[in-house]
């Protein structure tokens, strides 16, 4: 049989699956998240940008060949809007297990608050992917066996499809061989039926591994999903503290999506690592608290009561109008009284914000500012956080801010913020992290604020500024010293707000140092309360 020639339509019927896989071998995916031209650019970008990211990608290539795919499809999952995946069934088998890992992350819990985070930003896709790489580290660990079953059946279905192109290679050179009666020599139909044993013998084994790479992987579903909703959690938890981080800076999200990739991750790796990093909660309430208050700042307005007047503001009506509505018969005049607006009403004289010129808050950065109260919150911390939430509200109010950190006489320090442009957040951070240390002097600090509101009435005529003093120490001022600061206090018309942390009673007792010289003093014991200082922000 084999010595005879064959025709070369009874091949060609015989080789036709074959010839079909040969024609048309089924296009494989190497990426589970369908992306765009953009998306990719943006991958490739932030890639090359990150030397964090070719880092991770260095280690895990270590454990999975395929390291940079699984990257990019994290990676696009966060950035996208609306991440969408690819069907199993066109996907790689070696890269089946990026599939089932990104199909796991998006099903996790903790996705959806990510995504809020990370959609169409590039930035905080990267640091997503980043805060995920030890839970990546560990699910490729884990899943090495379903990786290496996957490969295997990658290799076997590469080489099914060789072998199927080996038929029609074989079946053409048939072709050329036969005759006019398209009888082909025993030699080339031997060599097209030994092609066609092979590439049957190839599609068992690629359907063999298919089945236990299948098996592979359905034993390692379970440890993928596990990993990677720890992997979620872990990365919504970085975005959400970096997210609030640059919050309680005051870093909104419109700032950073502007700032080059490599001056964002400077900057995060500041605030991270900074002096105050660990309070940047105590910041953040902080501000929040001083914009509220300037929400209500002429609005419930606490103030003295000076005494009754007509009106319809039910907030401030007279317990003996509230109780004529405990009798039926009088509730329509009631009624009638309050459409009229006569209900008579406590009158009182609120707190005023009168403040034109510069705000200037003097820090002080003693050595024992380092002392931690309630809550472990440090002095300097509760008063850098109240500092900072002065900026803003001489910010919202078109106002000069001027920090002054101050300790001994020979130790200050001043940092200008004019408020006809922005603030930049590395000059906010040179403020609020430097510490001078040393002892406690009070003269040249406020002698430094009265100098510059001084310097500004005479170039702008603006009067009326405002000091506010933060100490956790009394000091001596001299006699020579004080008559000067009152001279000048009266000609500029400026107030001086005193804040005194934790001081002994003796410091802020009638006719002390900083009793004598604060128009408005308070105490603050309790570090973790905010709105110990809440009036300061609905009067300055």
């Amino acid at each position: 049989m084999d010595d005879e020639p064959e025709r070369l339509d009874a091949l060609t019927r015989q080789a036709g699956r074959w010839l079909a896989l040969s024609a048309a071998p089924a296009e494989r995916h190497t990426t589970a998240v369908v992306a765009g031209p953009y998306d990719r650019v943006a991958w490739r970008d932030v890639y090359a940008r990150s030397a964090a990211l070719r880092e991770l990608s260095a280690q895990l290539l270590t454990r999975h060949a395929h390291a940079p795919d699984l990257l990019a499809d994290v990676f696009l999952c966060a950035y996208q809007a609306a991440p969408r995946l690819r069907e199993r069934a066109v996907m790689a088998p070696s890269h089946l297990v990026h599939h089932q890992v990104v199909t796991a992350l998006t099903q996790s819990p903790d996705f959806a608050p990510l995504h809020r985070e990370t959609a169409g930003d590039a930035y905080a896709a990267a640091m997503a992917v980043l805060a995920q790489g030890s839970a990546l580290r560990g699910l490729l660990e884990r899943s090495r066996e379903a990786r290496e079953r996957t490969g295997r059946a990658d290799r076997a279905r590469q080489e099914a499809e060789a072998a199927a192109t080996a038929v029609g290679e074989a079946l053409r050179q048939a072709a050329e061989e036969a005759d006019a009666q398209g009888e082909v020599p025993a030699p080339a139909a031997a060599a097209v039926r030994r092609a066609a044993e092979a590439a049957r013998e190839a599609e068992e084994s690629a359907r063999r591994e298919d089945g236990a790479a299948a098996q592979a992987m359905a034993a390692a579903v379970p440890g993928i999903r596990s990993a990677a909703r720890n992997a979620a959690s872990a990365a919504a938890k970085a975005v959400r503290q970096e997210a609030a981080l640059m919050r309680a800076w005051g870093v909104d999200a419109g700032e950073t999506e502007r700032m080059p990739f490599e001056e964002r991750a400077r900057l995060a790796e500041r605030l991270r690592s900074g002096r105050l990093a660990r309070w940047a909660e105590l910041i953040g309430r902080f501000r929040q608290m001083a914009a509220g208050e300037r929400a209500r700042k002429v609005e419930h307005a606490t103030g003295e009561l000076v005494g009754v007047t007509l009106g319809d503001d039910l907030s401030r009506v007279i317990p003996s109008e509230l109780a004529v509505l405990g009798v039926p018969e009088l509730r329509a005049v009631f009624a009638a009284r309050y459409a009229a607006g006569e209900l008579m009403l406590y009158d009182s004289r609120g707190e005023q914000g009168t403040g034109k010129g510069a705000v200037i808050a003097c820090v002080d950065t003693s050595h024992s500012m380092y002392a931690e109260g309630p809550g472990g919150i440090t002095r300097e911390a509760w008063s850098k956080a109240c500092a900072l939430a002065l900026l803003d509200q001489a910010r919202h109010a078109g106002r000069d801010f001027v920090g002054i950190l101050f300790s001994a006489a020979d130790k200050l320090q001043v940092f200008r913020f004019p408020g006809d442009r922005p603030a930049p957040v590395t000059d906010v951070l040179d403020f609020a992290e430097t510490f001078l240390g040393g002892g406690t002097d009070f003269q040249r600090p406020l002698g430094t604020a009265a100098k510059i509101l001084e310097e500004e009435f005479d170039s702008a005529s603006r009067a009326r500024g405002d000091i506010v003093l933060i100490t956790d120490d009394a000091c001596e001022v001299s006699e020579n010293w004080t008559r000067l600061w009152n001279e000048i206090k009266r000609r500029l018309d400026f107030r001086l707000f005193g804040v005194a942390i934790a001081t002994p009673d003796t410091a802020t007792a009638s006719g002390s140092v900083l009793e004598t010289l604060c128009d408005n003093l308070r105490t603050v014991d309790d570090l973790t309360d905010v709105h110990t200082t809440a009036d300061l922000f609905r009067v300055i």
